[in-house]
């Protein structure tokens, strides 16, 4: 969900970037966004024997200058303090650690550099969990945004002001960008580009670093093992939810279902949508959805044959509901999460020998 659809346009002079690194986040949510600001508009330029022509003078900064550690031992010296940086354009946080409340404290001094070089008029970017910064520091309040999908439900309801949108890669809504996991570090680092340097210079730097394109039109849940259920404890309601785990290929009606819970239709609706958060037939479609992922991901079996076995002989109708679901037509989210073979690709039987090749023995 892009509010602004890129718009500003090459810049003459090389734009200001900020990027922010913290203690025991993921390294590649800054180092990722470095280097690919860094090589755009050099790097393609270099490669073929071109003047480079630097889009973005790109600083690393932490709260107090010192070197930032990650939970695996990967160490980074960062180049300056946040109070160095007098102006920036564009000030990029990554991820900084699952332990949000602890986190928020530790790095509290970020909160008012962000609204100041906000109301001065950079662009804002939160990679990952490190949307939360951004929602901190109240710049989020009203605004669309996204983070990872596995921890929206619990930063949603820390800032619920913010209109999270965690099927989204990228969002955009008056100058504040935010991404929805670590892979949509590279995606977010080349909207920028193109952003702000053009179409042409974000496919050259693509292209000299082998990356795809920014994924805009995809959607996070084909990523996500989303839960069915929320949790609760009304037990006539959890015994229905095992049924159906267990029968969701058959057709199950409203009626047979209420009298297995011994309530009247109304009651038993009305019980199940506040217990699960969803109607019904929307919870069975979620369970088809979860098990056609899973054969998807598992088996070579053709797409119809998958629609058959989770209980939907209208193929048209099951595409329909899936790419509904996850953003994907199944032959798409195949050829992203099916077993190798299935996406054109043979394992070695010798994996040895694959690795020597590949080094140049």
């Amino acid at each position: 969900m892009i509010q602004s659809p890129i718009p500003p346009k090459p810049a003459r002079r090389a734009l200001e970037v900020a990027i922010v690194m913290f203690d025991d986040g993921l390294s590649s949510t800054a180092v990722m966004p470095t280097e690919i600001l860094h090589c755009a508009g050099s790097l393609w330029n270099t490669l073929n024997k071109e003047a480079p022509k630097p889009a973005f003078h790109v600083r690393t900064v932490s709260i107090d200058g010192r070197p930032v550690q990650s939970p695996y031992g990967f160490a980074i010296t960062p180049e300056t303090t946040i109070d160095a940086i007098d102006h920036a354009d564009i000030v990029i946080v990554p991820t900084s650690g699952l332990d949000l409340d602890l986190k928020l404290v530790e790095n509290s001094a970020l909160l008012p550099w962000l609204r100041r070089h906000h109301a001065q008029g950079a662009y804002i970017v939160g990679v990952c969990m490190g949307a939360a910064y951004l929602a901190a520091a109240g710049l989020l309040d009203g605004k669309i945004a996204t983070t990872h999908w596995a921890v929206c439900d619990d930063i949603a309801r820390r800032f619920p002001g913010v209109r999270w949108q965690p099927e989204y890669f990228v969002t955009e809504d008056q100058r504040l960008l935010c991404s929805g996991g670590v892979g949509s570090a590279i995606d977010i680092s080349l909207y920028l580009v193109e952003k702000f340097c053009g179409h042409e210079v974000a496919l050259h730097t693509a292209k000299a670093l082998l990356l795809p394109m920014p994924r805009l039109h995809q959607q996070q849940s084909g990523y996500a093992m989303l839960p069915i259920s929320q949790a609760h404890d009304d037990s006539r309601i959890r015994a229905i939810e095992t049924y159906l785990q267990d029968n969701f290929r058959e057709e199950v009606s409203i009626q047979s279902l209420a009298e297995r819970a011994c309530m009247s239709e109304r009651t038993f609706v009305r019980h199940f949508k506040t217990a699960t958060g969803k109607l019904p037939a929307a919870y069975i479609q979620a369970l088809r959805i979860e098990a056609a992922k899973a054969m998807l991901e598992r088996e070579d079996r053709s797409v119809q044959a998958v629609a058959a076995a989770i209980g939907y002989n209208d193929i048209a109708f099951f595409r329909c509901l899936f790419k509904r679901a996850t953003g994907m037509t199944p032959q798409q989210y195949r050829a992203s999460f099916g077993p190798l073979s299935v996406r054109g690709h043979t394992p070695c039987e010798f994996p040895e020998v694959a690795l020597g090749n590949l080094a140049g023995a």
